[in-house]
């Protein structure tokens, strides 16, 4: 039985809308079940559907000829003429798996809405090469409606594992946090183990450990290099070693200069390279936020990864979580995955002067306003002295202290 996910119940509702519905995501995550369901969902509403993949080359082939050949694979009559339209007496849904792998996926799109949008929606998944398509947010403009399917959060995590009773215990913990949990302990169990081996659903469904090293090993070996060769990239070694090093760097500033220098390729490349493993959702860039102190760093970002799972497979390292010398630095990347689960890329930031004052998050909620955190693994070594001048220079954003183990005066990092 497919298992859903949580935003399955809005790609849902988006189908009776007339924009059509682009799923996109690393690769891994679910994409393909979730056509599934969608399809299992309109047959059982009696709906005109027919799902399709193009990992078909084939199939692939006819579509870059001419995509209103597309109506050959469905029951819609074949005689369709280009600029005609399509008379049907309700609408025709199509469902395309791995549409990145036309030649012209933004134009195949774009020529099919405007000729039979009243008449037919398409739900399409993508990954890498599609959305590195540079033309791809012009030509679809007010066409489509974009959805990003990440790893499995914690709660999906949990309902994955067959215990729901948590994943509710969870979400009591989240609305109330100064409460009290009787299933802490279990919780905590579930938690590094999220912490350890990430949210890959395939991953996850593993019961043997080594069985989910294993499936880490192939996501990194067979699909990441799947995004090498469609992002046409030649030196496939020079960018698994930028993402070894990036995941040693975790949390820490990227400069392209000192990557350039390691990895022995000019910064040009290694910009191509971030940028490839940012739209292949694998890491993210967090920009510093910008006030008013003039010691602020404005340029350098932090790198962070979207999956821990993926993170601690590059560099080989499942110990427990509580015996690693780097667990503060997984603390902070779980933040960072959590807080961009509610917030838009760019209303997040870190807070950096050139004088070593730092804040590790700074969230707008509107303008000049919002709050911040600041996580350590275990906050009884904080020293809140160390954020005066942030607070002192930033009073419209509160800061919170994290912690990854229950500890008075701090937030729960399970709980946010």
């Amino acid at each position: 039985m497919l298992k859903t996910r949580i935003l399955y119940e809005t790609l849902e509702a988006h189908l009776e809308k007339k924009a059509f519905t682009i799923l996109t995501g690393a690769r891994q995550t679910g994409k393909t079940s979730i056509l599934k369901l969608l399809h299992n969902h309109l047959v059982s509403k009696n709906r005109k559907v027919v799902t399709l993949t193009l990992e078909d080359s084939q199939l692939c082939d006819t579509l870059d000829q001419q995509p209103e050949n597309l109506f050959n694979y469905t029951d819609i009559p074949k005689q369709v003429s280009y600029g005609e339209t399509l008379s049907v007496d309700e609408k025709l849904y199509v469902l395309i798996d791995e549409i990145q792998y036309l030649k012209n996926p933004s134009n195949f799109l774009k020529l099919l809405y405007d000729t039979y949008a009243d008449s037919l929606k398409l739900v399409v998944t993508g990954s890498s090469a599609f959305y590195l398509d540079r033309n791809f947010t012009d030509s679809l403009a007010g066409r489509k409606q974009l959805f990003w399917l990440k790893t499995l959060n914690f709660e999906e995590f949990l309902h994955f594992n067959n215990a729901n009773y948590l994943a509710d215990e969870l979400l009591r913990l989240r609305r109330t946090p100064e409460t009290i949990s009787p299933k802490n302990a279990e919780l905590r169990i579930m938690f590094n183990e999220y912490l350890t081996y990430g949210g890959y659903p395939a991953v996850v469904l593993q019961q043997e450990t080594k069985d989910k090293i294993a499936m880490l090993a192939d996501i990194k070996n067979a699909y990441i290099k799947r995004d090498i060769h469609e992002s046409n990239i030649n030196n496939e070694a020079a960018f698994m070693n930028l993402m070894r090093l990036l995941a040693a760097q975790c949390g820490s500033l990227a400069n392209r200069n000192e990557l350039s220098k390691l990895l022995k390729i000019d910064n040009k490349t290694v910009d191509n390279y971030l940028y490839v493993l940012q739209k292949c959702f694998h890491i993210e860039l967090l920009r510093p936020f910008t006030g008013n102190i003039r010691k602020e760093i404005t340029k350098m970002p932090k790198v962070y990864f979207y999956d821990l799972g993926l993170r601690n497979s590059l560099l080989n390292r499942f110990e427990p979580i509580h015996n690693r010398d780097d667990k503060g630095v997984i603390a902070e990347n779980y933040l960072f995955q959590r807080l961009a689960e509610q917030y838009e890329p760019d209303r997040l930031n870190f807070w950096r002067t050139i004088d070593n004052h730092e804040v590790d998050f700074v969230v707008s909620d509107e303008y000049q306003k919002g709050k911040a955190y600041e996580i350590k693994y275990n906050t009884a070594i904080l020293k809140p002295k160390k954020y005066a001048l942030f607070t002192e220079n930033l009073p419209n954003y509160p800061l919170y202290y994290v912690s990854a183990v229950e500890q008075p005066n701090a937030l729960d990092l399970i709980r946010i």
